[in-house]
């Protein structure tokens, strides 16, 4: 078969992208193939890989150092089918241009160089655990072997259930092994979300945490028919169940498999097919299960850890966010297999307050934290400072001037520093660094919701720059990066090397639909080809939803998301996000805001206060350190959420309007002022469903719960 049957190429002189390793590119036609397999492979259906030839003759411009390059025969660049393979979107040159490969080829290539180095370490009666790489292949081999002997069917789900640990990463690995299909399930889901998951991918096996997961399971194990066996990988059995194992039990389950018979499986598996689903949250219907080949997920972790320069065998970072959201497990899973690094795994109440601990324990290299962790810090380093002296307050306000100053030369590339920052460095910045555990960390990052640019600026002032990460499920995490060399506040970066972005249908302002190009496009939605087709254009185009510009430098700025654009009775488009950041900003007593008036004739806004959480991390009745002081300065004595509101508390009311009519003063249009506001009872959280799993607000969700109080609004 000819090369492009496997191998699909943007024309960048038809489309106007912005995006790197676009010089020099070169039309499919100019491709020349080698081919990288024996007669019998071909037979098989493998594609030869196609690689560039110069004009003079010369070598090819890739270097084959990958191994053999697996391929299956594909005519489409997106699938819907689990056993489907598609297109690669490869590119001439460049990072585009590196030879596919499988996950086991990837995880091969580390164990091979940095076997005896420290893989995954986690925390067992207080002490610190540690397996190597060898030993964390061995373990994803055994579990591998022990998914085929409980009858794991190739393409079919193995859905795991539980808190990030040793085990989730070798349960993921040994059923990509397998030939499975790895599926995180959120531990915040019902047993009826955990059942749609479940059914969606036709698990053959689930993997749970403890007793409560298993629960959710046991409810709706019946309507499970392609579910064959149960592992618990916590703790023993609180009784004995059919077909449900320890981890213990499941890891010896698989030793009668011959080592051969998992050679052979893992070597026929090709990089352009299935092994991972990540479901998408589901704000809106039932969640979407994102297919991800193996190339999108070996390609990505390489290309992203390539742009923010990390070096092999020196990375170690805390693993604490979601692992079945995409960006926790393309960083803490496939970018530290790809470059060696070492995955320390969190406790699992890390949101609920012991990630302090953790990080002052491991003292990471690199931290990825969503804006609401970045947020929580800044409230307790401020509730710290609000107990500190006259002096200390005066030298940390002075430190902050020079470091906000520092940070913004650093930023604009001017490597001078203002007088005074040595001095500010040693008594402030080197404290504070080691007090959170990141004087270490050479890169701390911010992705997954929008943050704000106070909360950005608070930290620059501590001259700990936060660098902002955007992409999607659908595009295996990353589509554009910050990292120290290339950052600007507020925006979220440059496109991935090897990828490329298009605004479609730019406004006067240059802002349009944010489109993606790359090998980190996904190839689909599990059983969904409409909505597939919704998200990919018949060019092979990944339509994001979001809207966006890039400055001068070619750095992207999100102004928006289609969606959650309010469009007023009179017609105008109003981007929620910069309001409600623009007043949590003025008022700092507000937790969650949520403007409202989709196809009403003016806005309105929903308002929470800052809280303390629970142990189960619902929100309380009580107001945070920072809240309470708040009230002080306004004048008035509480404690509770609820006495502000009983009371109508009239210095806080009178405090927000204050901090609305400034806001209002800078709005660019009549339609984009705030009229009407509330202060809802409770604050938002994961639990209740406001809010995602990554703690992004979700605006549907809120809009039906709050639905009395929105009517209220407009007298309906």
């Amino acid at each position: 078969m000819s090369a492009d049957e496997c191998i699909s190429q943007s024309d960048s002189k038809e489309i106007p992208v912005s995006g790197n390793d676009t010089e020099g590119s070169v039309k499919p036609e100019e491709y020349q193939t080698i081919a990288l397999h024996d007669s019998k492979n071909q037979q098989n259906g493998d594609c030869s890989f196609p690689v560039m030839k110069n004009n003079t003759g010369d070598e090819p411009a890739i270097p084959l150092t990958n191994g053999d390059v697996h391929l299956a025969q594909a005519q489409e660049l997106w699938s819907t089918a689990r056993d489907k393979p598609v297109k690669l979107r490869m590119e001439a040159s460049g990072l585009g241009s590196e030879p596919p490969m499988t996950i086991h080829q990837m995880f091969m290539s580390t164990v091979q160089k940095y076997g005896d180095y420290p893989a995954l370490r986690a925390k067992k009666d207080g002490i610190w655990v540690t397996l190597t790489y060898k030993e964390y292949y061995q373990h994803a081999r055994a579990a591998a072997k022990s998914f085929l002997k409980l009858g794991l069917e190739r393409f079919h789900g193995v859905g795991i259930l539980g808190f990030n640990s040793p085990e989730w990463f070798i349960a993921d690995v040994g059923c990509i092994l397998a030939g499975g299909l790895a599926t995180g399930i959120y531990t915040t889901n019902s047993p009826e979300a955990c059942h749609y998951v479940a059914h969606n991918c036709e698990a053959n096996v689930l993997v749970v945490e403890n007793n409560k997961q298993l629960i959710k399971i046991l409810q709706v194990r019946d309507q499970l028919p392609h579910l064959k066996a149960i592992v618990q990988y916590k703790g023993e059995l609180e009784q004995k169940l059919p077909n449900v194992y320890t981890w213990a039990e499941f890891m010896k389950f698989g030793a009668s498999v011959p080592d051969s018979e998992l050679d052979v499986l893992i070597d026929s598996q090709k990089a352009n097919e299935c092994c991972t689903l990540i479901y998408t949250s589901g704000t809106t219907g039932n969640p979407k299960g994102v297919m991800l080949s193996h190339d999108n997920i070996t390609w990505t972790a390489s290309a992203a850890g390539r742009m923010i320069n990390l070096k092999m065998a020196e990375e170690e970072l805390v693993s604490y966010l979601p692992l079945s959201h995409v960006a926790a497990q393309v960083q803490d899973m496939w970018i530290c297999m790809r470059f060696a690094g070492i995955t320390s795994f969190a406790e699992p109440d890390a949101l609920k307050g012991s990630l302090a601990n953790t990080l002052r324990d491991v003292r990471p290299t690199s931290f990825l934290g969503v804006p609401r962790v970045w947020e929580k810090m800044q409230e307790a380093m401020k509730a710290v400072g609000a107990k500190s002296s006259v002096t200390k307050k005066k030298i940390s306000d002075w430190a902050k001037g020079i470091g906000l100053q520092a940070s913004y030369n650093a930023m604009n590339g001017d490597s001078s520093v203002p007088w005074g920052f040595t001095l500010a460095n040693a008594l402030v910045y080197k404290n504070v660094r080691k007090a959170l555990g990141l004087d270490r960390c050479r890169s701390c990052f911010t992705g997954a919701a929008p943050i704000t640019k106070d909360t950005l600026e608070y930290f620059m002032s501590l001259y700990i720059p936060i660098f902002e990460l955007y992409g999607m499920s659908e595009s295996t995490g990353p589509h554009t990066v910050s990292w120290a060399e290339g950052y600007r506040i507020m925006s979220c970066g440059k496109v991935l090397t090897g990828c490329k972005t298009k605004l479609d249908k730019p406004d006067n302002d240059g802002i349009g639909e944010i489109c993606f190009w790359g090998r980190h496009v996904f190839m689909g939605y599990l059983n969904m080809p409409e909505k597939t087709e919704e998200a990919l254009d018949t060019d092979g185009w990944l339509h994001s939803g979001d809207l966006g510009k890039h400055d001068e430098d070619d750095f992207l700025f999100i102004t928006g998301r289609i969606k959650e654009l309010i469009i007023t009775a009179g017609g105008e488009n109003v981007p929620p996000v910069p309001i409600e950041d623009a007043l949590k900003e003025e008022v700092s007593i507000i937790s969650n805001a949520m403007l409202v008036g989709d196809k009403k004739k003016f806005l309105s806004m929903l308002l929470t206060l800052k809280c303390n959480i629970d142990d189960n991390g619902d929100p309380t009745d009580e107001l945070t350190l920072l809240a309470v002081d708040y009230c002080q300065q306004h004048g008035v004595i509480a404690s509770k959420v609820s006495e502000i509101i009983n009371k109508k508390e009239p210095a806080i009311y009178k405090a927000i309007q204050e901090g609305i009519d400034r806001v209002n003063a800078k709005a660019t249009s009549n339609a984009q002022r705030i009229q009407k506001w509330t202060i809802l009872q409770r604050d938002f959280s994961i639990s209740s469903g406001e809010l995602g799993p990554t703690m992004k607000l979700k605006r549907p969700v809120v809009s039906k719960m709050y639905e009395e109080d929105i009517n209220k609004f407009y007298g309906e």
